[in-house]
């Protein structure tokens, strides 16, 4: 009975450091680039865009699609990042709580 009540705090200890994670997400921000610096993006850890810069040699008509291309793959770069800020804050909440493997709590 005793491991049972030790889960329940382990669980509730982890439910509230969830949701603390869960604020600071958003306000945590990492950078992606593309093109040597030529395009930048911001996202939150959750996911959200925030900032956008574009080095003005690529306002070019003739250089739209290259820009389009870097805009995506400076996103992908972010998220990436983002994504790797949420899984470290989540082993932070959960240490120590036997969670099944890819379990998603947000």
């Amino acid at each position: 009975m005793r491991d049972i009540m030790g889960l329940m705090k382990q669980v509730q200890s982890a439910q509230a450091k969830l949701q603390e994670m869960q604020a600071e997400l958003e306000t945590v921000e990492v950078e992606g680039q593309a093109g040597g610096g030529l395009v930048k993006l911001r996202l939150t850890a959750k996911g959200e865009l925030k900032g956008i810069s574009i080095d003005p040699s690529l306002l070019k008509p003739e250089e739209a699609e290259i820009l389009e291309d870097l805009v995506v793959a400076a996103h992908s770069e972010a998220r990436r990042k983002a994504e790797a800020v949420m899984a470290e804050k989540m082993k932070a909440a959960t240490g120590g709580l036997p969670l099944p493997p890819g379990l998603k709590l947000f």
